[in-house]
């Protein structure tokens, strides 16, 4: 099976930076882009997407609740056809800056709480989907949830990530905290390798689960974003598809 590794980034806001973006690039093929709802703003989206130009990273869109303060990870109730235009506002800011710069837009991927809940709420996917209609680009999720039932049944295609830095509960489903903390790269890229080769990742009470893994994902405010990157990339390069 063939990945690639990509990371939630430029989110950061005004004067502020969570991640050295620049030499996170090095390490990925993928680019999952924050639109201004949990983080980033004009300013950081234009330069995130001319980062990904230099080195030759895809740009996909990572639109999130309205939700600056809790940076999109506190969960909210959104009727569907609000939340549909919460997304496609978004997206369409992040597409004015890549056609600024040439580029296209490679996915869409909600980020944080609205990510959580679209693996578990028909309805809140469905709001995804109705957003990503406009779009047509392919949708980033999780295998083995209501991401892939949903997506599926709307006729989009659904790139499946596996997290890295993240915890998986016994049903399968993401542990997302409010703030990352640091995590072993060494056991990053071995869950990462497994989830390649096998399929599977243990769960946070040592519970095989099923996983998908067309992508990983490494965050980027990972306190160690960047030493989890360049574990992951090493350890899966045999696996890696051609950018």
């Amino acid at each position: 099976m063939k990945t690639e590794i990509n990371c939630d980034m430029g989110e950061g806001f005004s004067i502020y930076k969570l991640c050295d973006d620049a030499e996170m690039m090095k390490h990925i093929s993928i680019a999952n882009v924050a639109c201004g709802f949990h983080g980033s703003d004009p300013n950081h989206m234009r330069n995130t997407v001319r980062l990904a130009k230099q080195h030759n990273v895809r740009v996909g869109a990572h639109p999130s609740l309205p939700d600056l303060q809790g940076f999109g990870r506190r969960e909210m109730k959104i009727e569907r056809d609000e939340l549909a235009n919460i997304i496609i506002y978004q997206v369409g800011a992040i597409l004015g800056f890549l056609q600024a710069e040439g580029l296209e837009l490679n996915h869409i991927k909600p980020h944080g709480a609205l990510y959580g809940m679209a693996s578990r709420n028909e309805e809140v996917a469905n709001a995804v989907c109705d957003a990503a209609d406009i779009f047509q680009v392919p949708l980033f999720g999780m295998a083995n949830t209501v991401h892939e039932k949903v997506y599926g049944e709307r006729g989009h295609r659904l790139v499946a990530e596996f997290y890295a830095d993240l915890p998986y509960r016994d049903d399968g489903s993401l542990i997302i905290p409010r703030e990352h903390e640091a995590v072993d790269p060494d056991d990053a890229a071995a869950r990462s390798v497994r989830a390649v080769k096998e399929g599977k990742t243990a769960s946070v009470n040592g519970v095989d689960v099923k996983v998908g893994a067309d992508c990983i994902c490494v965050h980027s405010d990972t306190p160690n974003a960047i030493e989890v990157a360049v574990a992951v990339r090493e350890a899966v390069k045999p696996h890696l598809a051609a950018a």
